[in-house]
């Protein structure tokens, strides 16, 4: 592995321990800071985290999006998107 994806799975093993995940039933919508959100299960489609750039599949994740604009909905690590306040933007 290279250094820069030492890095970042250093940095994403970190969010994982920094936040404690709360347990959600998948497919409950919730509003946060202006988002509609809702934890998912596991797909085999692979989607690009917007939190850490990396992609992903098969994992429990959130799918988030601004209230009013569902076509702009992403799919985030459960960390990453716990963590968004405390990133800077890519």
């Amino acid at each position: 592995m290279s250094r820069r994806g030492q890095r970042a799975a250093d940095a994403l093993a970190a969010l994982r321990k920094d936040d404690a995940a709360v347990r959600r039933p998948a497919g409950v919508d919730r509003v946060e800071d202006g988002f509609v959100v809702r934890n998912v299960g596991t797909s085999d489609v692979a989607y690009r985290c917007p939190g850490c750039d990396h992609e992903f599949a098969g994992v429990p994740h959130v799918v988030a999006w601004p209230e009013g604009d569902p076509d702009a909905r992403r799919h985030w690590h459960t960390p990453c998107w716990a963590a968004r306040t405390r990133r800077r933007r890519r």
